[in-house]
């Protein structure tokens, strides 16, 4: 998940990880230079499990891993992650400063010179997009106790949390036209890795049926801002929003080259659905790393198997592929290739959604106590590190201080076993009908989903198949069409605003209709805490409720492993979700 911005929904074997936050777009170097030195040309051919799907991956729909990495080559940023997990400025792009701390007050201001790829500048304009749909400002949708709107719109939707943002109110514009600032009427703890920019302004401003970037900005500086209680009808703004939600989603290369833009160091040039895309250099960038390469070939192949195969004859350069004994044992026994592991920064989990069957929390309850999460891990896991158990924690891992007293606290402990005869007490007769969604393109998801449902209909549950394939699991979660899912949940390393993002009544992750009034106050005050401590406090009081109302299962925490050939420098581990890509600029093919 992109706690920032957005959090990272993946079907491949990296995926989830606790408070989930990134800063999607963004690129630089740590000395604001050219990231790497002399041009090399030529092309890497990369892999990656899931199809590309949206250019928009700050959308629910469109919040997917392979999607936020297209972004990432293709898009420019204030700042990004490096592979210390630190925040790096890209000066080159813009900059930003706090100009006041009472009450926080940040200017953002974009380089003279910086354009989206047709030439647009990259403007007040996108910084105003970035902000309406980030703040949900305008957000007045009042739902009922299953999490259905019953009046009202929720506008832009939003993958990521809005609480911080939300703190602020319309923007000041700079006379520059290229700067706006941000009056927090609270301390954020997440703001510098919670803005940015996303899709252009200019395109969305007439695709939605206004005249021109001008008129949205008029638009959103005029219109006031959202009440639930007080909602309104604004059709300009809603469609306005209704494009931004849908209007970039494309599995194939777009007619119209207005919604696949770049602002980055490369840019888009060729889509073949379901098999691969091919980007090549934005000649006019030269706002912040300079790549190596001229040209980054992404092939989609979901199999382990398959991946190692196209790498050993040459097909392919560097892959990520499902980490498993075998797997690992295959890439160390080739000839000219680098294999790197690490754990990443991802777990793997059972969510139940708070409506159909699992509305009653007896049934939750049963369901989760036929969970066989050792066998999961050892099916799994086990061989890769034969010292880990499963996960434990909804919001810590294992590496981290407060993981240890989380597990103490939250309740986990009832759910260490497998207990048929109490989840048979608790469903007492009843055989409920419940459809797991999980991406049956992945191993470790099929393997996962085969052990739960086998165990589960021992209790008299009876449970359905709603695998989906690579490119169409993600645009399933939050539709309501299944009960439970298993999928992962990746971080950005920093950062604390993903907790809300997942688990608060709003939250633009949260796709199992969840509302807990508890959580709601603990997350408000989580993203105003600065103190780590107590920040690790209020998180393990959610997690502990988590575990009470019985939200669903951590299942476990995957290994990464990353394998290149010899022909590529470069490349270098990456736990986070942006792995290998995180500073594609460096990567360089040798003469």
């Amino acid at each position: 998940m992109r706690f920032g911005r957005t959090s990272k929904a993946v079907g491949v074997a990296a995926v989830a990880a606790l408070a989930l936050s990134a800063c999607a777009a963004n690129t630089g170097t740590e000395d604001g230079g050219n990231g790497g030195g002399e041009e090399s040309g030529g092309e890497v051919r990369v892999v990656e499990v899931n199809a590309f799907s949206s250019f928009n991956p700050d959308t629910a729909k469109g919040n997917v891993d392979i999607n936020s990495k297209i972004e990432y080559a293709t898009h420019s940023d204030f700042n990004y992650i490096n592979n210390d997990l630190e925040i790096v400025k890209n000066e080159k792009f813009g900059s930003y400063e706090v100009v006041s701390e009472d009450p926080l007050t940040v200017k953002y201001t974009v380089n003279e010179g910086v354009k989206w790829s047709d030439g647009e500048p990259i403007d007040a304009g996108d910084l105003m997009l970035s902000w309406a749909v980030m703040s949900g400002h305008f957000n007045d949708a009042k739902t009922d106790k299953e999490g259905e709107v019953v009046s009202g719109h929720n506008y832009f939707d939003y993958a990521g949390d809005t609480s911080g943002l939300g703190l602020t109110d319309v923007p000041e514009i700079g006379e520059d036209g290229r700067s706006i600032t941000l009056v927090y009427e609270k301390p954020f703890a997440d703001w510098e890795i919670s803005f940015g920019v996303g899709v252009p302004a200019h395109v969305v401003a007439t695709q939605g049926g206004l005249a021109d970037e001008d008129a949205l900005i008029e638009l959103l500086q005029s219109a006031p801002e959202g009440d639930p209680a007080k909602p309104q009808e604004r059709p300009e703004l809603k469609k306005v929003a209704d494009f931004w939600n849908t209007g970039f989603d494309t599995k194939s290369l777009p007619s119209d080259a207005s919604l696949y833009l770049s602002s980055g160091p490369f840019i888009v040039k060729d889509i073949v659905p379901e098999q691969s895309m091919t980007m090549v250099r934005n000649e006019d960038y030269n706002w912040g790393p300079m790549p190596k390469i001229d040209e980054i070939t992404v092939k989609y192949i979901g199999e382990a198997p398959a991946q190692i195969q196209a790498l050993d004859n040459g097909e392919v350069d560097i892959i990520a592929p499902q980490a498993s004994a075998d797997t690992i044992e295959q890439l160390e026994a080739l000839d000219g290739v680098t294999v790197e592991r690490g754990n990443q920064l991802s777990y793997d989990h059972l969510d139940l959604n708070f409506t159909g069957p699992f509305a009653d929390k007896d049934v939750r309850e049963a369901f989760m106590l036929t969970v066989p999460r050792d066998a999961i891990y050892d099916a799994i896991m086990k061989p890769l590190n034969p010292e880990g158990s499963p996960l434990d924690s909804q919001i810590f891992l294992p590496e981290q201080a407060a993981y240890a007293e989380a597990v103490k606290a939250n309740g986990s402990e009832n759910f260490q076993e497998v207990d048929i005869e109490k989840a048979k007490e608790l469903l007492n007769g009843k055989t409920p009908e419940v459809k797991i969604m999980y991406n049956n393109a992945n191993p470790n998801r099929v393997d996962a989903y085969t052990l739960i449902a086998a165990s589960a209909e021992k209790a008299g549950f009876k449970v359905v198949d709603g695998g989906l394939g690579a490119s169409d699991w993600g645009s399933a979660l939050g539709t309501g069409t299944y009960d439970a899912s298993i999928f992962g949940w990746v971080n950005s390393g920093v950062g604390v605003t993903g907790v809300p993002q997942l688990f608060s009544t709003d939250g633009g992750g949260n796709y199992s209709g969840y509302s807990n009034e508890t959580v709601d106050e603990l997350s408000n005050q989580l993203i105003l805490e600065t103190d780590p401590k107590k920040q690790e406090e209020i998180q393990i009081k959610i997690d502990t409720e988590l575990w009470g109302d019985r939200f669903g299962l951590p299942l476990f925490q995957p290994v990464g492993v990353d394998a290149y050939s010899d022909r590529i420098e470069g490349v270098k581990y990456m736990p986070n979700q942006t792995g290998v890509w995180w500073n594609f600029w460096e990567w360089s093919v040798k003469e």
